[in-house]
């Protein structure tokens, strides 16, 4: 029997999540040489995802929203990179690695997958073996935060070379790839970040205008900043920013909904005192998730692209990483704070 490092989660919190009580660790035991059944197959973890959306699957179940509430006194479930330690399924092989996509693998370090879970949920990424890329990239801008990103911009923004795109928390997972995205199809980039050394990253990533929300004036800036307005609003953030986005939107602009982190630890949601825009300036406000059917079916498209991108260097991309899967809890807990810097990963183990 081996011991099983695991992150439990087990209640949902009022505010912020709290290490140790919402979010904990915990050791159980796994034995690694138990034969499995068809289909099955058995895991070592080495990276784990720590996305915004966690937020939103700490909750009473019989809370509506876009992803699943996690299940009391349970393991804790996300985007993960792990290797194929034994498999008695035809799709994954020994020594395969393995991505638990759309926030279906398991926070743990070991994990025994039945099958038919494993067929829906588990994809071979044997290509970072070739490309000599991170295996976090492949839970960061190869994974759902790039899929995000490419689906977001190109499919509900719409974008047409020349005009300005704004986007909030821009130096985060999702954030940083749309700038980039944007300037690759010839628009103009503006980002906000929450504090001088993220924006001067949005200026070296090629952004043409960065500013920190923290310290500045919003409207002044984005005046500023966007002096032909708004054409496409990528919003990460909702509250204040998605108002000052839409007083600056122009007439036929496009609202992409994609996060509004803002939100997601308040216990009164903010009212949006200016939605009469949408109809006045005629605007598109889509709202997306990109774990629906139709947007996924953009997945093989965008690896393909984003990868040569990645590796043409035309696309770049920044990690926050901890070691060790006892530093979870935490590394959760940051990201709401806003203490990471880019893409949060948790490093369990090496190959």
């Amino acid at each position: 029997m081996s011991l099983n490092t695991q992150v439990i989660y087990t209640k949902p919190p009022t505010g912020f999540p709290v290490v140790g009580e919402t979010v904990k660790t915990s050791k159980s035991t796994i034995d690694l040489d138990a034969p499995l059944q068809k289909g099955d197959i058995l895991l070592k973890n080495l990276v784990l995802s720590i996305d915004p959306y966690i937020r939103g699957c700490m909750r009473d179940p019989a809370i509506a929203s876009y992803a699943p509430a996690f299940e009391y006194n349970s393991v804790l479930a996300g985007d993960t990179v792990a290797v194929v330690l034994k498999s008695d399924n035809p799709k994954f092989n020994q020594g395969d690695l393995v991505c638990g996509r759309t926030g279906l693998g398991y926070f743990e370090e070991y994990s025994h997958v039945k099958g038919t879970y494993a067929d829906s949920n588990y994809v071979v990424r044997n290509d970072s073996k070739t490309n000599g890329l991170p295996l976090s990239y492949y839970v960061g801008i190869l994974g759902m935060p790039g899929l995000t990103a490419y689906v977001g911009l190109n499919k509900y923004g719409r974008p047409q070379k020349g005009e300005t795109l704004f986007v909030s928390a821009a130096s985060g997972a999702v954030g940083q790839i749309v700038g980039q995205i944007g300037k690759t199809l010839g628009l103009y980039v503006v980002g906000s970040a929450g504090s001088d050394d993220k924006v001067e990253y949005l200026k070296e990533l090629g952004f043409d205008g960065a500013f920190n929300y923290k310290t500045e004036n919003i409207d002044s800036k984005l005046t500023e900043l966007c002096p032909n307005g708004i054409d496409i609003y990528f919003d990460n953030v909702g509250g204040t920013m998605l108002e000052h986005a839409l007083d600056h939107a122009n007439n036929f602009g496009r609202i992409i909904g994609c996060g509004m982190i803002s939100q997601y630890n308040t216990q009164g949601q903010y009212g949006i005192r200016n939605l009469i825009y949408v109809v006045s300036k005629r605007l598109s406000f889509d709202g997306f998730v990109v774990l629906d059917k139709e947007n996924m079916a953009y997945e093989e498209e965008f690896i393909k692209t984003c990868t040569q991108w990645v590796l043409e260097g035309k696309v770049k991309y920044r990690e926050t990483i901890v070691d060790g899967i006892e530093n979870t809890p935490q590394a959760i807990l940051d990201v709401f704070k806003g203490r990471n810097f880019g893409k949060q990963i948790v490093n369990v183990a090496n190959l």
